[in-house]
Parts: structure tokens; sequence; C-alpha cells
């Protein structure tokens, strides 16, 4: 892995810079739902960027809460994430946030990501966070359809498939190359459990930095794939009847010197400290709401739901609740931190990690207790034993979901003018896909009455 250059002024990034070939630079952000936005900047004008910020025309973005009559939306750099885009020589990333006159603007998902961290550190603490993104790669057949980019990943059990693995080198290590080389340190690649599904797992670091790779990894897997004439998608659930697409943020608290989530002496054996207890606690406590942050499209509760798959195995969390190595649960504890499984590919990672933030220090606050691990496989379990445990069941659907988010005081409050911006346009998407007429509904009742 290449170490990524650190500057301490607009002088050295442009020497650098120009000594790298570099021409033009992404100014880039994130909308509402988390898709890049970028304007190209000569890297002569990579001063603009940090001072005043590249601009746009607020309504054109969705979701940052700007009329048409309103100001302009400011792109305003972070010097310390410029980044070389080695899949596209001659281009750098510098990633941006939000200002509008001057201020940083509360609609923008990193802007509030920043209030969250800065709570942490009022109380000395850094999260730190691992997301595990798995994507599908595709390929558009003759016909208008898409299936799996190797037509040979026809396993009925495809999970960590040497075959699978290999006969995709050509686009997993492009990949894991133009990460490596930009700073992001790939250590593991596989096939997941459906075809054509894969997952690079990467280093953790800080929260907020996190979410700043997880978009770097996106931009990057969709282009080197588009240049490869494929499709890579993060969409949770592109198959009915192959596992979906999740991105499991593991976490840990941290105070520059350990991290507070680990106790070896936890009575229950899961190596967890008092406080990642109250954290876990918080996070169960606000699962609904999270959910809504987390799983945020119609199409992430095709893939939040009980069931078995094709290939005989479902890894998404259906319960709120935690277990030990229990991938049937909502929370896995893999000794010394936890394992958020709520996530899909389609969350902005910004917004989810600023919700679990504020879940999590109200569970620390309040010493919410997370009641007792569960560590049996819960897909297995009735309706009469999971009530008779106190497990509840995650939202089942995102009209439900926008429900339990606009109940939760602690989460909205801490996603501020944010959680009405997004409730608004969610439920927009929700009535849009309540009253769409499906090929299902057509040939299910057309002519059956």
């Amino acid at each position: 892995m290449v170490e990524p250059p650190r500057f301490d002024s607009v002088e050295e990034a442009q020497k650098y810079l120009r000594s790298q070939g570099v021409g033009y630079v992404l100014a880039q952000f994130v909308d509402i739902h988390g898709v890049a936005k970028a304007k190209s900047v000569p890297v002569a004008h990579l001063g603009t960027v940090l001072r005043e910020g590249a601009g746009f025309a607020g309504f054109a973005i969705c979701g940052v809460g700007i009329e048409p009559h309103g100001p302009d939306f400011m792109a305003v750099g972070d010097l310390s994430t410029v980044s070389l885009v080695p899949w596209q020589p001659g281009l750098a990333r510098i990633v941006c946030e939000g200002h509008v006159e001057g201020q940083p603007w509360p609609f923008d998902s990193r802007v509030l990501l920043k209030r969250q961290v800065a709570r942490l550190a009022q109380r000395g603490l850094t999260m730190f966070t691992g997301l595990e993104p798995e994507f599908s790669l595709l390929r558009r057949n003759d016909d208008g359809s898409i299936g799996p980019c190797d037509p040979s990943d026809t396993l009925a059990k495809p999970c960590y498939d040497y075959k699978g693995l290999s006969r995709t080198r050509a686009f997993l290590e492009r990949l894991s190359g133009a990460l490596r080389a930009s700073g992001i340190d790939v250590y593991q690649i596989d096939h997941e459990d459906a075809n054509g599904q894969f997952e690079l797992n990467y280093t953790y670091t800080d929260c907020l930095t996190s979410c700043d790779h997880f978009i770097f990894f996106k931009m990057a897997a969709s282009e080197i794939a588009n240049e490869l004439g494929l499709v890579c998608s993060f969409m949770p659930k592109p198959f009915s009847n192959r596992p979906g697409n999740g991105m499991h943020m593991h976490l840990s608290l941290g105070d520059g010197k350990r991290n507070l989530f680990a106790d070896k002496n936890d009575p229950q054996g899961l190596e967890l400290s008092p406080m990642a207890y109250h954290f876990l606690g918080g996070l169960l406590a606000h699962a609904p709401a999270l959910t809504a942050l987390c799983a945020p499209t119609v199409n992430s509760y095709k893939r939040l739901v009980v069931g078995r798959s094709l290939t005989g195995a479902t890894w998404a969390p259906a319960y709120i609740s935690y277990g030990d190595n229990n991938r049937s649960t909502m929370v896995r504890v893999p000794r010394g931190r936890l394992e958020l499984r709520l996530p899909d590919g389609a969350c902005n990672p910004y917004l989810a990690t600023a919700a679990v933030i504020a879940a999590g220090l109200d569970g620390i606050e309040r010493e919410l207790d997370p009641g007792a691990p569960q560590n049996v496989n819960l897909y297995e379990w009735s309706e009469a034993q999971l009530k008779e445990a106190g497990i509840g069941l995650l939202p089942q659907n995102l009209g439900a979901a926008l429900d339990a988010l606009e109940r939760d005081e602690v989460v909205c409050t801490a996603l501020g003018p944010l959680a009405g911006e997004f409730l608004k346009l969610k439920r927009m998407e929700w009535l849009e896909y309540m009253r769409h007429v499906s090929d299902w509904e057509i040939k299910t009742y057309l002519e059956f009455f």
C-alpha cells in the first residue's frame, strides 16, 4: 500500500500533484443518498476549493434543503483528503463538505457526521469503523437482462469459490491495486454467497475517514467495471433468489491509547466492556429508526427478511438482537468490538454512522442494558419463541422504517434539519413504489378475476 501524502499548505499539494502529472482535481461531496457528486477543478485553482469552495446550484443537488431562489452550495475541500485517482491518470480527488454563505451547512451529511464526532471528542472518544461492502459484478445480456459477469459462475453454493474468484481477477486486482495506490489498505478479497457477488476488505480507521474511503471505493468500483464493459452494483437485492449486498459496520470506541470496547474479563465471555454493552443497548433501543438510515431504499427490505436463499443461507438480520459469533442477529460480537449487520450498500455512510453514534451515545448516557446475548439460529425460531425472549422484528418495509425514524426523538435531534429532508424524500419514494404497478401484478391479476 502507498501511504497517502500529507500537506501543510495548498502550495505543497499543488507541487506534488503537478509532479504526478495531475492536471485536475475532483472536488467531490455526496448528496443525501450518499451518491458522489463532483466538479473538475484545474490544479492551479485548488486554493479556491479550500477557501471559498467549488460552487454548485443547491436546488440541483438532492436533499440539501435549498430552493431555486436560494444561495449557492459551496463544496469546501479538506486538504488532508487529497489523493490520486489511480484508475484515471491525471486526476486527483479532494473530499468536500457543503458550506452556505460561509458556514457549514447542516443539510450536508459529512457536516452532520463531524458534529457527532465532535460529541465523542468532548468525551475524549474516537469512533473507529471498518466497513465491509459487498457488491454484485454483473453483465448486461443482449436481451437487456442482467446476470453475473462470469457466465460460468453458476454454482448453487458459490461462496469462496476459487473459479469464481479467479475468473474475475482482471476487475478485482485492478480495483484492489487502485485502492492500495491511493492509501486504502485492502487485505482480503473473496467471492461471496451469491453468483457474481464479491467483497473487498480494507483496514478500519476513524469513522469519518472510513466514510470517505467507502465513497472512493464505490467511485473506483463503478468506473473500473464500466471500462471493462461490466456493471458493479451495490443494490441491496438485485436478484430475488440470491443473497443480497450488505455493508457490515464494525464498531469500537478508543481514547487514543486503547480500545474501550474490549475487556477480556467480561463475565459473559464476549470480551466487551460495560461501555460497549451500553453502546450496544443504544443500538438495539433505536434499531427501528436506524433501519431507515442503514437500509434506505424500497429494495433494502427484500434483503432484511427471514428465509432461505437459493444457496441455503441468508446473512441479513431481521431481529433486534445480538449474539457472539451469531450471523442471524442484528449485531454480532467478534470479540472486543461490535459488528452492526444492518447497513447495506445503498446507505449514505456519513448519515448512517452519525445515527449510530447518536444511538450509541444515548445508550452510554442512559446505561442501557442490551439484555442477554442470543447464541442460537434465530431464523429457526417461531414467532412465539421470539416473543417469549423479548426479541423484536426490524421494520419490514421502508414505510414502517420511516415511521419509526419519525418517532425517534434522539436520532431525529441528532440529524437536525436533515431528518425532515430525508423523511420527505423517502416518503415520496415509498409512495411512488406503492403506486407502481409491477409486472408481477399484471401476470397475476390481469385475467385472474
